[in-house]
């Protein structure tokens, strides 16, 4: 029975509304008409009486749920306000407010749901099939769950990707918009990763699944949202203790007001005006709206905790490579100090194909087809580079402080020739063979397109420090902070040393960090500043331990996720500052005026949640100004 009531919420509240109206006509027809007092004073009454009993019975099923877990709710306050009412025989006010409640609960729902869809549209573009390549080579559908990584599958065009994959071959352009946040779509070809959820528009490819299930950059990203949504901030909590002992206060003090008055009438109606409705609704609202909106912009923000400290950032510590810079370095300049370059060249190749760092892979590009000789005894000095022997030689190929540890001499002309390279901005690796330096090579990353003004508009948005952190030189690090306009920037750091400076800045000099990189050496610092920010495309270490995530390494929407996560604070102070606003002047209107009842103060309260369920929806809409 009770199930029957709670489902048929809405139903009722229409039911109650009819009658209420009928029971209006039936007095203005009495007016017209004159004559039968009796029949047309229970021709009203009639019809209020049943709208006050049927609408108050889900109210009072939830109060009771509700005190079953030891819970006061509003549903309480509502139902011995219209139970009192209905004691003094007014039964016009109990409908009305009955009524009021009811629908308010359907405008609420419906409301709430519009900022839910942005969520729900995530799940919606889940994939739940993929054409897999079988023993005969035939492609067959099968269930998205039974997808193993490495298996091969086909993607037709108008089709989802299924999981997150590499194109092993054809070509087509795919709509990334879900995942990225960006309408454009994408070509990919060969070698190309594409995302679960997103669509292919033109072209067929097909791909080598490399994550399945919820280990999907889709999977990940509803995870995280999911997460966000359930999880509550300091002012969530700060509000459910104060509803906690605010709702059982307003009950005191209408039994006073009742006891001291003999108003019944007074007490009653100082309980339908004090429902803290609008003021326990208003901040889950904001966060949901700003999640949802953050999500369809390339942007996770993993719960509402992280946009209260986001808010108030006013130092951010940034990685270089594949932060600032595209990640993507290439030779740039180079000199030899030997007539047998080419020998020299050929153990360089045999050592950086042992190596996966960024500097290793543009030195090999650079380098071409060389021989597969073969590398023994390897050493990685850590933050370095590496010693190994090839052919019988020992090498030591890194940075100046590896030449420094293995005691390898240089002359004038090397040292000059180091600091010429790093005040053009160029990264060194050095290549020293039998305890003499042969090489010196200068990589250059050029800086993400756009990235200055990205770093501008950070500034305008209440961001004082700016500052760069990286393993590299500190003339190249110089060069880019002078190109970019950083606050400071620093050199020659290890991952130990950009935690310690975190550390420092957040014990010390008492500031608000956030820390943006997408390596595993950046984990550490994510995990010790206020706010860890990780590039999409980084390692899922980074993502892990970070608060919030740029999809696809967009570093534009840094600026948009720190101006979401301002306007969500800001909304939440307007949806608290609405809401006790509201309850004072009703409760100073019942108290020191004459006109306030408790259909008018229902009737307000009712407006007041929608207000701020409104406001918190105008985050679903939010850009950051140009």
């Amino acid at each position: 029975m009770q199930r029957f009531f709670l489902k048929n919420k809405t139903r009722i509240a229409f039911i109650s509304g009819a009658l209420i109206i009928l029971a209006f006509l039936s007095k203005l027809l009495a007016r017209f008409v004159g004559g039968h007092e009796l029949l047309f004073t229970w021709a009203f009454q009639g019809p209020m009486i049943v709208a006050s009993v049927i609408g108050a019975i889900p109210i009072f099923i939830q109060a009771f749920q509700a005190l079953r877990l030891k819970v006061v709710s509003i549903d309480l306050l509502v139902t011995i306000a219209v139970t009192g009412a209905f004691i003094i025989r007014n039964f016009e006010e109990a409908a009305v407010v009955t009524f009021l409640f009811l629908f308010g609960a359907y405008l609420e729902q419906r409301t709430l749901n519009k900022t839910r869809n942005a969520i729900k549209a995530l799940t919606e573009m889940a994939p739940e099939s993929a054409l897999r390549r079988n023993e005969e080579g035939d492609f067959v559908e099968v269930d998205v769950d039974d997808v193993d990584v490495g298996d091969i599958l086909l993607v037709k065009t108008g089709a989802k990707v299924p999981v997150d994959a590499e194109v092993v071959s054809g070509e087509g352009s795919v709509n990334e918009a879900g995942i990225t946040g960006e309408s454009i779509p994408v070509g990919k070809e060969t070698g190309s990763g594409v995302y679960a959820g997103t669509i292919l528009e033109n072209g067929t490819l097909q791909i080598r699944a490399q994550r399945v299930g919820e280990d999907t950059t889709f999977g990940q990203i509803i995870e995280l949202v999911e997460e966000a949504q359930d999880s509550k901030s300091a002012a969530e909590r700060f509000i459910d203790r104060f509803a906690k002992y605010y709702t059982p206060a307003v009950l005191l003090i209408a039994a006073l007001v009742g006891l001291l008055t003999k108003n019944i009438e007074l007490a009653i109606t100082i309980l339908v005006l004090g429902c803290p409705g609008a003021l326990v609704i208003g901040v889950p609202v904001s966060n949901v709206a700003g999640i949802g909106n953050g999500a369809g912009h390339g942007v996770l923000l993993k719960g509402s905790e992280v946009v209260r400290d986001f808010s108030r950032l006013d130092t951010i510590l940034f990685d270089k490579t594949g932060t600032l810079t595209v990640g993507d370095p290439s030779v740039a300049e180079k000199k030899f100090y030997t007539d047998h370059i080419e020998p020299t060249l050929d153990y360089l190749a045999a050592i950086e194909r042992e190596s996966d760092h960024p500097l290793a892979k543009a030195v090999l590009k650079d380098l071409g087809q060389r021989p597969l000789l073969e590398v023994g005894s390897t050493e990685v000095v850590k933050g370095a580079g590496i010693i190994a022997e090839v052919e019988g030689h020992k090498l030591a190929v890194g940075n100046a402080n590896l030449m420094e540890l293995e005691g390898i001499s240089l002359t004038s002309e090397q040292l000059q020739d180091i600091k010429d390279f790093e005040n053009r901005g160029s990264s060194l690796v050095l290549t020293a063979v039998d305890g003499r330096l042969k090489a010196i090579m200068g990589v250059r990353d050029k800086t993400r397109p756009g990235v200055k003004e990205d770093l501008q508009k950070l500034k305008r948005l209440g961001v004082k420090n700016l500052v760069m952190l990286s393993g590299d030189n500190q003339g190249t690090v110089d060069a880019i902070a002078r190109e970019l306009g950083l606050t400071k920037a620093y050199g020659n750091m290890l991952p130990e040393d950009k935690a310690a400076y975190v550390k420092r800045l957040i014990n010390e000099e008492k500031q608000r960090v956030a820390f943006v990189g997408d390596g595993v050496n950046d984990s550490p610092s994510l995990a010790l500043a206020h706010i860890g920010i990780a590039m999409g495309s980084g390692t899922d270490v980074a993502i892990e331990t970070s608060d919030v995530v740029l999809m696809n390494s967009d570093f534009s929407r840094l600026p948009h996720a720190l101006g979401l996560a301002k306007a969500i604070s800001r909304n939440m102070t307007q949806n608290i500052v609405i809401a006790i606003g509201v309850v004072l002047i009703l409760l100073s209107a019942v108290l020191f005026s004459d006109w306030m009842n408790m259909s008018i103060g229902m009737l307000v309260h009712e407006g007041s949640i929608m207000a701020v369920i409104l406001n918190g929806m105008r985050l679903l809409r939010f850009k950051l100004r140009k």
